[in-house]
């Protein structure tokens, strides 16, 4: 390997021809992050029933480490959140829709990724938020619809044909006040917090 594991000077853990470095600090905040999601998850903190559906806040610890880590902070709280998700819903009776990791872990996964590439492209912690949420709100809503979609139907007692009309209107409804309490949130923090990348 070109470099040490563990520099004399500086306390960073490097990987050889690997272009992110991991800091002590950085992995501390992914841990912070994912501590505080995983306190969400079984808080009334992180989803809010609303009538038969479960407003979810938790994309904001993973859009927040996607803001100060990038991609890896992102993806591992993206990745509990994801976890998180399964595990809330096994008792539930969303329960066979939710065992599927394509719908409950792979969304989550990817607000990390979507919300890493746009604050590094833009800069922009308002569009980061929208963004993460969006790709949140999208994703498992589509993959309800391409992998679960007469399960849904019969748990929520609907008719298959009515299905993407039910799923868009969730979306509307949870979307929007998930979108306003993101951009809320993450903008006040980064603002607070005086980032700079």
């Amino acid at each position: 390997m070109s470099g040490p594991l563990w520099p004399e000077h500086g306390g960073v853990f490097m990987l050889s021809n690997v272009s992110t470095n991991i800091s002590i600090k950085s992995i501390t905040r992914i841990a912070i992050l994912s501590a505080i999601a995983i306190f969400m998850s079984f808080t009334p903190f992180g989803y809010v029933q609303l009538g038969a559906i479960r407003v979810t806040f938790m994309h904001i610890p993973v859009i927040i480490a996607s803001i100060y880590e990038g991609f890896y902070g992102g993806i591992v709280v993206g990745l509990i959140f994801g976890l998180s998700s399964l595990i809330s819903n096994l008792s539930g009776p969303l329960a066979p829709v939710f065992i599927n990791p394509m719908v409950s872990i792979f969304p989550r996964i990817m607000i990390g990724i979507i919300s890493a590439y746009t604050y590094k492209k833009t800069k922009n912690a308002s569009l980061t938020a929208a963004l993460g949420t969006l790709t949140n709100t999208t994703l498992v809503l589509s993959m309800i619809y391409i992998f679960a979609a007469q399960t849904f139907a019969n748990i929520k007692k609907i008719a298959i044909e009515t299905l993407g009309k039910f799923l868009l209107l969730v979306g509307i409804k949870n979307g929007i006040l998930e979108l306003i309490v993101a951009i809320i949130i993450v903008t006040s923090i980064v603002k607070a917090l005086k980032f700079n990348k």
